[in-house]
């Protein structure tokens, strides 16, 4: 069996389910610790910022620090970075994304911005979507931290930055760059990161069509693991499988 050098691991429905921690995760991440294998949890999450997940993390007695996580608003942000770099950017967000832009010293504008960037929105109102619109309209490149339709919570599932992204792009007629898990833009963020090899490093997660599609995309091997969305029936049924799967992360210790 080979051995891999770095992990990428997703967060909800593989490290955690809301705010219960999965069984098997803290095992598998408490190995990785002891065995001084580089790890990020790689998530979509736009909102929250790395502090926060982390501190989330180490309540459910998760060894994380904010350099082991990974989100989708911290890729958009070095994404944006090379392509200009001092770009505007009109934002439809949160503190995650926000922070994300400002650390990597882009500006925040209000109008005459050179990208719209969209993550989740929990205050999303019109006049925000119309600003969008114009600045798209007026030339502005159209980003989007994930394409997510749904969020899983405690009421049930939530629309996502994918639905509220599609809002402007049916206006506009443009599609944006995603840039969150399934596209490979994360991965290679992520990996420049860990420094580490494509070859060298594996993607876990739980969801086929975000998680392992990420690794199918950026030709990263994959450990699917059924403790959340992608059932065994329905892995079976896929043309393209993950690398390994298993049905609990302790399943995987012995191959570290």
């Amino acid at each position: 069996m080979k051995t891999y050098k770095g992990y990428m691991i997703d967060l909800d429905g593989t490290i955690f389910r809301g705010n219960e921690v999965i069984e098997g995760a803290q095992e598998f991440i408490d190995a990785l610790y002891e065995k001084n294998i580089p790890y990020l949890f790689l998530t979509n999450n736009a909102s929250s910022t790395q502090e926060e997940i982390a501190n989330k993390l180490t309540r459910m007695g998760i060894k994380a620090t904010p350099e082991n996580i990974f989100t989708s608003s911290l890729a958009t942000a070095k994404y944006i970075k090379q392509v200009k770099q001092e770009a505007s950017c009109f934002v439809i967000g949160e503190t995650g994304i926000i922070s994300c832009l400002a650390n990597e010293g882009l500006t925040i504008a209000d109008e005459n911005c050179d990208f719209v960037v969209m993550g989740i929105d929990r205050q999303i109102n019109y006049e925000k979507l119309a600003k969008a619109c114009i600045a798209i309209r007026n030339g502005a490149r159209f980003i989007s931290t994930n394409s997510d339709i749904a969020i899983p919570t405690e009421k049930g599932f939530l629309p996502g930055n994918g639905a509220l992204t599609s809002v402007v792009a049916v206006s506009t007629g443009i599609q944006p760059t995603f840039i969150g898990k399934p596209e490979k833009i994360i991965m290679e963020e992520a990996l420049a990161v860990l420094g580490l090899a494509k070859e060298d490093t594996m993607m876990i997660g739980d969801n086929y069509d975000t998680d392992i599609l990420a690794g199918l995309s950026a030709n990263v091997d994959t450990l699917l693991v059924f403790t959340g969305i992608t059932s065994k029936q329905d892995h079976e049924q896929r043309d393209r499988q993950a690398t390994h799967y298993v049905d609990s992360l302790t399943e995987w210790i012995p191959h570290l």
